[in-house]
């Protein structure tokens, strides 16, 4: 038998693919190791990896990174103004992020409950911090329109009228007590909230923007207060309902106001121009399809029940209008601004549902009959809705 054999040639390959010579045969190793593994160069430039697919919890949309490093930019003033407003605000720190959620949405806010819960400390603490133009105007029964909007002043000279602007001309407003007005007072408030100008005669006046208008009423009293109508009501954005504070919170509000000069002056830590770029920013966070269905059935759950099988029994006399679909994604949208995120969860939906729902449904006879109230109503359907 022959050792040395001839070894056929090797066929050529592929110039892409590494290739090692074959070696002769040989007797002694160290001839073998001058045979080494050599990668064939690779002809042309390197082709760029393969981009990452976007992250799961951001979502298919393709811009959520923007819009993410676009909130983080944009809300660095949220921490310092909710901490300025901490100083003085004992807890409440829901009430705190619901008036900042306004503030960034354009919305209006109603705050109900018992004298002595800060309520109109709150707002003023608020526009302090803000920097804005405020006005606090305290509705009696003898107040008539023109002390809230204006009204034309007749010059005898001249015989012209002269326009005077009345304090609504401001940027934030506190009305103070608002269910102690007449109807026609409280109904002067209307074009001012919704359209954001003013008429007087026969011109028309913007208001400053942004232009916010913080009520307050107190839920227990009832002689000397007007029911406010339900148009003005449904322009809310927000009921908030403020409740006692726990032992903690009472005793730091011993400490800190238990004196002849508290202290309660804040420092202005976000203008104008900051506050109209994160309006703009909060209209691009990402809200998925399946919350935008969601905020629907939430919604017209409230009125038709049945359709969305929730065992009401007729408890709901009148659902939410569509402002209601409007303000609670707008609000969603909020929330996610203030926690630093581009996109909206379940979760803020259902947090912030029953403050823009409460004061939007009303409950039938039967309800008031078993002590049901709209807040019982709105959870009812938050907990049998199923959650995308």
């Amino acid at each position: 038998m022959k050792i040395n054999q001839i070894i056929p040639p090797v066929k050529e390959r592929n110039t892409n693919v590494a290739t090692m010579p074959v070696p002769m045969p040989t007797t002694n190793d160290a001839d073998f190791d001058k045979f080494r593994y050599r990668p064939a160069p690779q002809p042309g430039p390197r082709l760029a990896p393969a981009p990452r697919p976007p992250s799961p919890v951001a979502g298919p949309n393709a811009t959520i990174q923007a819009v993410n490093d676009a909130v983080l930019e944009t809300s660095t003033w949220v921490r310092p103004l909710q901490q300025e407003m901490g100083r003085v605000i004992v807890g409440q720190t829901a009430l705190i992020d619901r008036l900042l959620i306004a503030l960034v949405t354009s919305g209006h806010v109603l705050l109900e409950g018992v004298p002595g819960l800060a309520k109109t400390l709150s707002l003023k603490t608020l526009a302090g911090a803000v920097g804005l133009r405020f006005q606090r105007l305290q509705f009696t029964p003898d107040m008539l329109p023109a002390d809230i909007v204006g009204t034309m002043i007749y010059n005898p000279q001249d015989g012209g009228f002269t326009t005077k602007h009345g304090p609504i001309f401001s940027n934030l407003i506190l009305a103070d007590e608002i269910n102690r007005a007449p109807a026609k007072v409280q109904s002067a408030l209307l074009e001012a909230m919704q359209e954001r100008q003013v008429t007087l005669g026969d011109s028309t006046y913007e208001l400053p923007n942004p232009f916010l208008v913080l009520a307050t009423q107190n839920p227990l009293e009832q002689e000397g207060t007007y029911p406010l109508p339900e148009a003005q009501v449904d322009r809310f954005m927000m009921k908030v309902i403020i409740d006692y504070p726990n032992r903690v919170e009472e005793r730091a509000i011993l400490d800190a106001m238990a004196t002849s000069e508290p202290s309660l002056g804040v420092q202005s830590v976000v203008t104008c121009d900051e506050i109209i770029r994160a309006r703009r920013v909060v209209n691009t966070i990402y809200v998925d399809n399946k919350i935008k269905d969601y905020i629907v059935d939430v919604v017209l759950a409230t009125r038709n029940p049945k359709a969305a099988n929730v065992d009401l029994n007729g408890f709901i006399q009148v659902g939410a209008s569509p402002r209601a679909t409007i303000n609670l994604t707008l609000a969603a949208r909020a929330a996610a601004f203030l926690d630093g995120r581009g996109y909206v969860t379940p979760q803020d939906v259902k947090k912030l549902a029953p403050d823009v729902l409460r004061h939007r449904v009303t409950v039938s006879y039967e309800a008031e009959a078993e002590n049901i109230t709209s807040d019982m109503i709105v959870q009812k359907i938050l907990d049998t809705l199923p959650v995308p």
